[in-house]
């Protein structure tokens, strides 16, 4: 096969390469981080209680719309429409301030707790896509102490909360 057959096979190569990416981190989530690094307790109820429930679902359905995107960018040849997947780059301190929310997050979030670092991230995220309102602010505070708390309380999911046992 030429490489001129496999471009006529191929619709739109952006869409396979995504979806190939996609498909082997989902993959690796689904058949190795879940059910190696998510501890069960030994006596379940009900397997909807399980902390690994909702990572196995969220793992299961990035590896259907990953093959979804594969198939889309084996089948669909939308040379002839218009684009709207054109990336625009914005500011690099937007990006820079998105990966240091990011990195703020991972590194803090065992030390700090879910709480104080949801909180960081948050406002570091609303400075890096400037937010006008006042009140965007205050959900800043509030969401990620309403997600933590769905998650321990309801959900059952152990999360750290905050150092000093909050």
């Amino acid at each position: 096969m030429t490489r001129s057959d496999a471009k006529r096979r191929i619709k739109d190569v952006n869409d396979v390469i995504a979806g190939g990416i996609l498909l082997c981190f989902s993959l690796a989530l689904v058949f190795y981080l879940v059910p190696n690094y998510i501890n069960e307790p030994p006596i379940l109820q009900n397997p909807m209680m399980s902390p690994r429930w909702l990572p196995g679902i969220v793992g299961w359905l990035i590896v259907l719309f990953s093959v979804l995107l594969i198939l889309q960018g084996l089948l669909l040849d939308r040379r002839h429409e218009d684009d709207e997947r054109r990336i625009e780059k914005g500011p690099t301190r937007r990006f820079v301030l998105m990966v240091a929310a990011l990195l703020t997050y991972v590194a803090l979030f065992e030390a700090m707790g879910a709480v104080f670092t949801g909180i960081l991230a948050t406002l570091i995220l609303f400075v890096a896509h400037p937010v006008r309102t006042w009140w965007a602010y205050g959900l800043a505070f509030v969401f990620p102490i309403a997600v933590t708390l769905i998650f321990v309380n309801v959900m059952n999911v152990p999360l750290p909360l905050s150092p000093i046992g909050f």
